[in-house]
């Protein structure tokens, strides 16, 4: 490694110099925080030992600096005055790890242990994540319609904010995928975003994962677990299909949102966290209230920035270029010369209704590439309901087809083409009530 030594002990940057050479590292030296930063400025580093007090400055006072000229850097805090304070204090400012004098060789190769060690883990993450990239296509959250981009733009200006988010949403509309960037646009995008699929465990199993249990809490509570409150620490804890969450857990997500408080599973020490909760269902939660399932005092914290997303039907203009998008990615995933739909495949997915959303979608063209002979998909390579929808010549007044297959398509099109549910209700002439059980019926 290329190591910096940031201290204003000659003999002591001396033997340190020897000990890490012996160890085959590359030693630079550095008697305070001017030369430190300019040596930083005409090199990379690996790790900086850095003195807690420099003659004429302190070396926390010294981190931040650092730290802002080389974010990669490991900075390990020495002094011969450690106190738990200290320590503390280098860690909150971004230290690696801090080594009270007098320190032994073999306490240096330990802690350079570690460096390496957590420098191996991140590249072995970014691998994973890259492969994880190559197998999922990202959800792209470009639109081409006003109503959606206007929704884009209110969960941005939230984003900065600690505020609580709400999504709503049919499922596979791409809410977990906004959670994600939401948090990406956040002050603690660096740090952890942990996701809780709520009606996934038990209440008794899923409040453990929850907030984390001592050993002996339960059968099978072998040892302690922090839970992924804990894990999200500084970061953001998606809790995904809130709606589902059991009525006995909803009075301690309550308190956790209010008082950012809670104790683990068979233990009464009260823990506080520092985490941004954002949360989706695609339940209605005024109707789950009004039923006695979902606590009315939780549904209002967890209300506080409400985004309801769209389903992929009331996003006609998008559907072309998102199926571009994952018509190129599945070609390039099976090495096929895949290129473009059949104008009949195009058109068959501008009219489908899509109920299964953006997830529908997504399985529909990698099934089309998949049996695809040529260099298009065409209907045929497409499920079934897809190529069921009705024709062009539906529309043509007169044509062999029933007032209610009209009605349909005249509903599906007119949802096409207006920005809102409102506009939609007047251009048809009823009131919004009928509009709901008409889209209901039609599956729009």
């Amino acid at each position: 490694m290329n190591i910096l030594l940031i201290d204003d002990d000659a003999s002591l940057r001396k033997s340190l110099r020897l000990a890490l050479e012996t160890m085959g590292h590359r030693i630079t030296e550095a008697p305070n925080g001017a030369r430190a930063q300019e040596c930083l400025s005409h090199g990379m580093f690996d790790v900086a030992f850095l003195d807690l007090r420099l003659s004429q400055e302190q070396g926390l006072d010294v981190l931040p600096t650092l730290l802002r000229l080389a974010p990669g850097l490991a900075v390990i805090v020495v002094t011969a005055y450690a106190t738990i304070e200290t320590a503390v204090e280098s860690m909150r400012r971004g230290a690696f790890d801090y080594l009270p004098k007098p320190f032994t060789p073999n306490q240096i190769r330990m802690v350079l242990d570690r460096v390496n060690l957590i420098r191996k883990l991140e590249s072995h993450v970014e691998e994973l994540e890259a492969q994880v990239r190559s197998i999922i296509p990202e959800v792209d959250l470009k639109t081409e319609e006003l109503t959606f981009q206007q929704i884009l733009d209110f969960a941005f200006k939230a984003a900065p904010t600690d505020a609580t988010v709400l999504l709503l949403g049919e499922s596979g509309t791409g809410k977990g995928v906004l959670a994600r960037t939401i948090h990406a646009h956040s002050r603690r995008s660096e740090a952890p975003f942990i996701t809780v699929n709520c009606p996934s465990l038990s209440s008794e199993l899923l409040e453990s994962e929850l907030f984390g249990h001592v050993r002996g809490s339960f059968t099978g509570a072998v040892k302690d677990t922090i839970g992924k409150v804990a894990a999200a620490e500084g970061g953001t804890l998606f809790l995904d299909e809130i709606g589902d969450l059991p009525i006995a857990l909803q009075p301690k997500l309550l308190r956790l949102l209010q008082e950012r408080r809670y104790e683990r599973v068979g233990e009464t020490h009260t823990l506080v966290c520092d985490i941004r909760i954002i949360a989706a269902t695609n339940r209605n939660l005024q109707q789950a209230v009004a039923n006695g399932t979902f606590r009315e005092d939780l549904l209002y914290r967890l209300n506080i920035m409400e985004v309801v997303v769209p389903p992929l039907r009331m996003r006609r203009k998008d559907i072309q270029p998102m199926a571009e998008h994952l018509l190129r990615f599945f070609a390039r995933q099976s090495g096929k010369s895949v290129t473009r739909f059949t104008d009949e495949a195009r058109d068959a997915m501008l009219r489908y209704s899509w109920p299964g959303n953006l997830r529908e979608l997504r399985n529909a063209i990698e099934r089309g590439v998949i049996l695809a002979s040529g260099d298009e998909v065409g209907l045929a390579e497409l499920p079934a309901q897809i190529g069921a929808t009705l024709p062009r010549a539906i529309m043509e007044i007169g044509g062999a087809v029933t007032l209610e297959q009209l009605e349909a398509e005249h509903l599906r099109r007119v949802l096409a083409n207006s920005p809102s549910l409102d506009e939609v209700a007047t251009i048809l002439g009823v009131d919004p009530s009928t509009l709901y059980r008409k889209r209901k019926r039609y599956g729009l």
